[in-house]
């Protein structure tokens, strides 16, 4: 299994970029990983955020395959701790397709075709975090998570 960061726009901020570098490195040492930026969306300012949303949606669609399994990274999604979220990635190592993908929409969210294609949703707090926050966390969530399964002293409970 491969596991992706799929997301609209690229990390702006040097700072965030060189830390999520660092942990995809990491990661690759126990999982494929890859992390895909698609571009933002020329002119957004002028289209509406239903029209954002359904564009930046067809972006991200046209991208996937059909066999891959699609968790939505969403604040309405299902919450897991650290362990729990280890857990998770282990039973999907048995039983997810060749590809899963970990998916973070545009400002407004996903549209609504993105979320009948998706398998499940997953939120990483109640809180809201810039786009690029939301993708550093969960490349060091991905990497504790990785570094729990091979009991590696990284995680403290």
């Amino acid at each position: 299994m491969k596991i992706i960061l799929l997301s609209i726009g690229k990390t702006d901020n040097p700072l965030f970029s060189q830390i999520i570098e660092g942990y995809r490195k990491r990661i690759n040492f126990y999982i494929g990983f890859d992390i895909h930026s698609l571009p933002d969306l020329k002119n957004a300012r002028n289209l509406s955020e239903k029209e954002q949303k359904k564009q930046e949606g067809e972006k991200l669609l046209k991208w996937l395959q059909s066999s891959d399994h699609v968790v939505l990274l969403d604040d309405k999604g299902k919450q897991y701790s650290s362990i729990e979220f280890s857990g998770y990635l282990e039973k999907k190592s048995f039983t997810a397709a060749r590809r899963l993908i970990f998916m973070v929409g545009g400002p407004y969210g996903f549209s609504d075709e993105v979320y009948e294609r998706a398998n499940e949703t997953m939120s990483l707090s109640k809180m809201t975090f810039t786009h690029q926050m939301v993708r550093m966390i969960f490349v060091e969530q991905l990497y504790r998570a990785m570094t729990i399964l091979q009991n590696e002293p990284y995680h403290h409970e």
